[in-house]
C-alpha cells in the first residue's frame, strides 16, 4: 500500500493527537493542562467522562494500532512519501487547535521522527503539497509566515513547543497568555 500511495503522489496527513485520545493511559489532552481552562465546564466534563470509558475498557487493541499507525508514517515518509501534520477536533472534545498540533510534533518525534524532521513535516510539507513551498512553509526573506516564537529550542527538545513566547499572525505579535485567557471557558460551546 505504501508504495502505491508513493507511485501515485498521495500525501497523507498525521493526526496522531487524534489517535492518542482513544488509546488507554496516554497522556492525551491531560498532559496539557491548560486545555482544561479553555473548554467550557461541560465540555471537560464530557472530555474526562470518555477518557474514564476508555480506560474502563482497557482496549490493548487501540494501542497496538496506535503504534501501527506511527509505524506506517515512519515506513511511508522513509519509503519517499510526503507526509504532513494536522489534528482534526474529535466531537468528544478531545483534541484542541493549537494544543493538539503541539502535541502532533511531539508524537512524530516518540514515533520516530527526529524533532528537525516532526517540524518540517508540521511546516514546510504543507507548503510543498499546496505548491506554495516559494511563497510559505518557511522562515525565508520574502515568503509570508505565521510563527510562534519559543523560549526554548524545539530541534533540542520537542516538548518546547510548549513554551510559546509570542504568537505572529498577519504581521502581529500577540501574548500567547492573554490568546489563552481570551478564549477561557468557551471551547466547546459550538
Amino acid at each position: 500500500m505504501i508504495r502505491d500511495l508513493v507511485a501515485h503522489h498521495v500525501a497523507i496527513t498525521s493526526t496522531l493527537a487524534v489517535f492518542e485520545t482513544f488509546v488507554p493511559n496516554r497522556p492525551a489532552i491531560l498532559k496539557q493542562a491548560r486545555a482544561e481552562k479553555a473548554l467550557t465546564p461541560q465540555a471537560w466534563s464530557s472530555y474526562l467522562r470518555r477518557r474514564s470509558e476508555i480506560a474502563e475498557k482497557n482496549d490493548t487493541l487501540q494501542a497496538v494500532e496506535f503504534r501501527k499507525e506511527m509505524q506506517f508514517e515512519r515506513a511511508f515518509v522513509q519509503a519517499g512519501g510526503l507526509l504532513l501534520a494536522g489534528c482534526d477536533p474529535t466531537g468528544y472534545g478531545g483534541v484542541l487547535p493549537g494544543y493538539g498540533d503541539q502535541r502532533g510534533l511531539e508524537l512524530l518525534v516518540e514515533a520516530g521522527f527526529t524533532p528537525v524532521e516532526a517540524i518540517h513535516i508540521a511546516t514546510q510539507n504543507g507548503a510543498v503539497f499546496l505548491g506554495e513551498q516559494d511563497t510559505i512553509g518557511s522562515i525565508t526573506p520574502g515568503r509570508a509566515a505565521d510563527l510562534v516564537v519559543l523560549t526554548e529550542n524545539p530541534a533540542r527538545n520537542i516538548d518546547a513547543v510548549e513554551s510559546v513566547e509570542t504568537v505572529f499572525k498577519d504581521g502581529l505579535g500577540y501574548d500567547p497568555v492573554r490568546l489563552t485567557q481570551s478564549v477561557q471557558g468557551l471551547v466547546g460551546l459550538r
